[in-house]
């Protein structure tokens, strides 16, 4: 036997109330207050985190739409009249032809003033501040449409930039000073049109489907042409980008030996998706304009050089969607005899596909608000007067794009250039928008479960 002795089992009674109320499992000591009142304080930081961020999300979304609003509306003088074929003969015969057809408009407007009751007398000088030039658009028009001779045809011209101006409240009759563009006394002649009904606001078509029109006329620009752009740089972006960024990731993620080279192709693909936008364009100018002589200035150049920035993008989120698919998908494939090709195409990659949509969409969206590289190649400094005549003139011909045109708005003088580049922003995220939306439907539909 062992004189080991054990020690005294204390009983319940022999415990103190005091004692009892420590050991509670129903009072919260002074460790679990701390670590509640912790964790109950970072909760608050994430709350308070995300109201500040969608507090700032608010305010430069409303900044965005209040201040693009007005490149959606203009200002417009419609104004109906009558030019005889002995008119037009006898305007086609002066030797200053458009200055004949600005007296025809200005009659006319006299006349729908007088028949109002208003009295509002103006000359050529002031009806060329209000709505620029008019002769030359009515001529242009009488001249391809001359069967419409002698019946009443309604124009609708834009209203000059001060004035629309005037009409948003952007210049009021304290803050404009007499110049070129508008005078003092041009207000009462545009309070007068707007009482008779012939300046009034509509909405702004023009800058959807239009073009840029100059650094003179900002009621004309339109961002239709940039759009079109556009799209011919992000076909070429996806026909290129997707097939080969797929290929590589499918390469090296399931065919490639573990070795110095393919760590090498690694670390720079990684490096490649953080180098500076800029540098991309240098590259492009310097190989696809300098060396390949690639026109400038062309969706084309434009595409490629962007299709360069995306590839690291597609390769990096298709490698992360690759490895997502369990492994088990590719043993239970390879038990059953498929080959290793037959088990990544047939299994693997269409299990992986929502993650490589998802991917390249985002790659697309960020090539679609770049700027920095078609800075480099031209498109900012070339501006989009039209449509291309066709598909493959879209690819080569001259062209903008929606940030280029952006940038070269809102670096013009005028007011209203800074205005349509607020509204060309509306449009961009728009575009931007309508491609994430895209991107989780499409991953969605592909979505499977295993």
């Amino acid at each position: 036997m062992s004189d080991t002795t054990l020690p005294p089992v204390a009983s319940s009674a022999d415990t103190t109330p005091s004692e009892k109320r420590k050991t509670s499992l129903y009072r919260t000591d002074a460790l679990t207050r701390k670590r509640n009142a912790a964790e109950a304080r970072f909760k608050a930081y994430g709350i308070t985190a995300i109201v500040i961020g969608l507090f700032f999300l608010v305010v430069l979304a409303s900044s965005i739409i209040l201040e693009g609003i007005p490149a959606f509306t203009r200002t417009i003088v419609q104004v109906e009249f009558t030019i005889t074929e002995d008119q037009f003969e006898a305007a086609e015969q002066e030797l200053f032809k458009t200055r004949a057809y600005e007296g025809f408009f200005i009659a006319s407007l006299e006349e729908q003033l007088r028949q109002k009751g208003i009295d509002a007398p103006f000359d050529s000088d002031a009806i060329e501040r209000l709505v620029g030039k008019t002769g030359g658009t009515i001529r242009e028009f009488f001249r391809e449409n001359q069967d419409l001779l002698g019946q009443p045809v309604a124009f609708e011209l834009a209203a000059s930039s001060r004035v629309d101006g005037y009409m948003n409240g952007r210049i009021t009759r304290e803050s404009i000073v007499d110049s070129r563009f508008l005078m003092k006394s041009d207000l009462y002649i545009v309070d007068a049109l707007v009482e008779a009904g012939v300046i009034r606001n509509a909405f702004n078509w023009n800058f959807i489907t239009g073009a840029d029109s100059g650094v003179d006329n900002p009621g004309g620009a339109g961002i239709g042409a940039s759009v079109v752009g556009s799209f011919f740089m992000m076909l070429v972006v996806l026909f290129l980008s997707l097939p080969i960024g797929v290929a590589a990731s499918i390469y090296l993620e399931e065919f490639a030996p573990q070795n110095r080279i393919t760590d090498l192709i690694e670390v720079n693909i990684s490096n490649l998706a953080a180098v500076p936008s800029i540098v991309f364009g240098i590259l492009g100018l310097a190989v696809f304009i300098q060396f390949m002589h690639l026109p400038q200035s062309a969706p084309l150049v434009g595409g490629l050089v962007l299709t360069l920035m995306t590839l690291p993008t597609i390769i990096i989120s298709t490698r992360a969607a690759l490895k997502a698919v369990p492994p088990s998908i590719r043993d239970a494939a390879l038990g059953v005899g498929a080959s290793k090709m037959q088990a990544v195409f047939h299994h693997v990659l269409p299990l992986a596909m929502p993650g490589i949509l998802t991917g390249t969409i985002i790659g697309l969206a960020q090539a679609l608000g770049e700027t920095a590289p078609l800075l480099l190649i031209g498109m900012v400094g070339f501006v989009a007067r039209g449509y291309p005549e066709g598909l493959i003139e879209g690819f080569t011909d001259p062209n903008s794009a929606m940030p280029a045109q952006i940038y070269t708005w809102a670096a013009r003088a005028d007011f209203a250039f800074y205005e349509k580049a607020w509204g060309g922003i509306i449009v961009l995220l728009v575009f931007l928008l309508a491609m994430n939306i895209l991107a989780i439907v499409l991953r969605r539909r592909f979505e499977r479960r295993w």
